[in-house]
């Protein structure tokens, strides 16, 4: 049996001290009683925030919930997390719970409609398939209701396209392929070279290449790419600019663990890396990132952030900001529910503890070994248009 890496000691106890507000009050069914929400602007979005908390969180947690671990410590704490998690995703889904989440009318449900959807392609078995019959029919309900939204035309079409592939997934027979199939399409349109995307009509720069662009495309056609012969051509193709953009991110981090501030929902926090701990977890980084550097990178991103009072508030709830707390960073669109998404940053946690990425020795990420004066691969861009 390996030893326990202490920095997977670290993000696991984060993880859960993130988790543990928020699935401990729906499993009382008091979230919208006890949850705090902070808001920026004049809009009212409580009516919203209650399904971005569950949805986000679960969307980061999903793969260390599916996965049997070796130590039988983190074993019990997994499988007590998994049924927490599954009470959460009851309580929020049944219409007679008083934690039931508004999954209609307007366009916000349809993006965390889509992050929960997400989570349960994530862990298929832990957060789907334990579940009950009654659940199950309330989860599909509840799906369904966004089909009635439009979506914005940019990275939302990402979600309708994953609350489909969820749909082909369960074995719903009405599953809708066009929807999945605009989206890649579009995307497609989008693509600007060098592993980048336009989120719509005009190139942000910003982090939503990481926060839902690839990683939403590398898992939509993971699980559907099968099934007609352009979108598996078009897989090989996505996952090449995954690894490009994986790169990049890995080159953000400073030697002291911090990040460029640039962009929106910069109150997502470390979720900005969603796209490199995906291709960690699937053990798909570029050639020239080892695993225990990233694994490096992304520890010194969470110490940084932490180290900086005011990112929980007293009961332990998330607050608004990018390092502490920051309320006037949050756009019109946040709220404390909104936050949660950081927790995509802990996806490695769903790899054995005997992989690289955990068994093999701390190494510098390339700004610490650029910064240093020490040798370092010289970076070039992805040539593939």
């Amino acid at each position: 049996m390996s030893v326990i890496n202490p920095d997977r000691s670290y993000w696991l106890k984060t993880m859960l001290k993130i988790a543990d507000p928020v699935l401990h009050a729906l499993e009382k069914r008091q979230l919208k009683q006890v949850m705090p929400v902070e808001t920026v602007g004049s809009k009212d979005r409580t009516a919203y925030t209650y399904l971005e908390a569950l949805a986000r969180l679960l969307n980061g947690m999903a793969p260390w919930l599916e996965r049997k671990h070796e130590e039988k410590e983190e074993e019990q704490l997994r499988q007590r997390y998994a049924q927490l998690a599954r009470e959460a995703i009851k309580a929020g889904t049944d219409p007679n719970s008083p934690d039931y989440m508004h999954f209609a009318n307007g366009g916000q449900p349809l993006v965390d409609t889509a992050f929960l959807a997400h989570a349960m392609l994530r862990a298929p078995h832990e957060l789907w398939e334990k579940q009950d019959k009654q659940t199950k029919y309330n989860v599909i309900q509840a799906l369904q209701q966004t089909r009635a939204q439009k979506p914005a035309f940019n990275n939302w079409l990402l979600f309708s396209a994953m609350i489909e592939v969820f749909f082909y997934k369960t074995g719903e027979s009405d599953w809708d392929l066009v929807r999945i199939d605009y989206a890649l399409k579009q995307l497609e349109q989008w693509y600007i070279g060098d592993g980048l995307y336009r989120d719509g009509s005009l190139f942000h720069f910003d982090y939503y290449n990481s926060f839902v662009i690839h990683p939403m495309l590398v898992d939509i056609l993971a699980a559907v790419g099968h099934e007609y012969p352009d979108w598996q051509e078009r897989y090989e193709d996505v996952l090449k600019r995954g690894r490009r953009y994986a790169e990049i991110l890995e080159r953000q981090i400073s030697p002291e663990g911090t990040y460029p501030p640039v962009g929106r929902s910069l109150a997502y926090r470390f979720g900005a890396f969603q796209a490199l701990s995906q291709s960690a977890l699937r053990k798909d980084l570029p050639l020239n990132l080892t695993p225990a550097q990233v694994r490096s990178g992304l520890t010194a991103v969470i110490k940084r952030t932490l180290a900086i009072p005011g990112m929980f508030q007293e009961e332990g709830w998330l607050q608004i900001g990018l390092s502490g707390h920051q309320p006037n960073i949050g756009e019109g669109y946040i709220t404390t529910g909104s936050l949660y998404l950081c927790t995509a940053i802990f996806l490695p946690l769903g790899l054995s503890t005997e992989e690289a990425f955990w068994q093999d020795p701390p190494e510098e990420w390339t700004a610490k070994r650029a910064w240093a004066g020490k040798d370092f691969p010289i970076d070039a861009a992805l040539h593939d248009h």
